[in-house]
């Protein structure tokens, strides 16, 4: 079976506060288009990786208040992915659940492990050297994957396992995450639950 076997897994997010306005169009099984701005560019960047990596189309559109700093921003468009994410997967059944990628940048070496399990638990090692890559600050790193995990209902792991560049460091883990989701997300006929339970969680 593969990623479009179950139908249509997609999802339309909007949420707006008094720091932010951010909007997701996500779907699971369109492949690997990115439309993506959220002011900040590096995290543009590291996005339009993890929907590639995660093969899953993703339009995303962010107004935050960056002249304060990135942190709203950053956070707020993990909470609304996440949100998407668990949208787009409530048309899902029989998925895979797990998956893992160990994906390697140049010296940069990032584990991955992901468990769809309804419980949205970050487990984050990743160390950097400097406090921003571009205008992304590098404290909120954790904060977007702890975001998208509590949002999403979806464990992640993150262990850096090698890497000295920053940039490598950050893009390896997006890489990875997205390998992983994808392998998690991929629909499956071999049985009806993914857990011995007889439900996700």
């Amino acid at each position: 079976m593969g990623k479009g076997s179950t139908g249509v897994r997609y999802a339309e997010v909007y949420r707006e506060t008094a720091e932010t306005r951010v909007q997701v169009v996500l779907d699971l099984d369109g492949g690997t288009r990115a439309d993506i701005l959220t002011g900040v560019g590096f995290l543009d960047h590291m996005l339009a990786q993890l929907a590639f990596h995660g093969q899953f189309d993703l339009g995303l559109s962010a107004e935050g208040d960056l002249e304060i700093d990135d942190h709203h921003t950053v956070e707020d468009v993990g909470i609304v992915l996440g949100q998407a994410i668990r949208q787009a997967l409530e048309h899902s059944e029989g998925i895979e659940r797990y998956g893992h990628s160990a994906a390697p940048m140049d010296e940069a070496l990032v584990l991955a492990a992901v468990d769809i399990s309804g419980r949205g638990i970050l487990s984050y090692d990743l160390t950097f050297k400097r406090d921003r890559i571009g205008e992304l600050s590098t404290e909120n790193i954790r904060e977007f994957f702890r975001a998208l995990s509590a949002h999403s209902g979806i464990t992640i792991h993150l262990k850096q396992l090698s890497g000295e560049n920053d940039h490598h460091i950050c893009e390896a883990a997006f890489k990875a995450v997205g390998r992983a989701l994808s392998q998690a997300t991929t629909t499956t006929d071999r049985r009806v639950s993914s857990s011995t339970k007889g439900k996700r969680d």
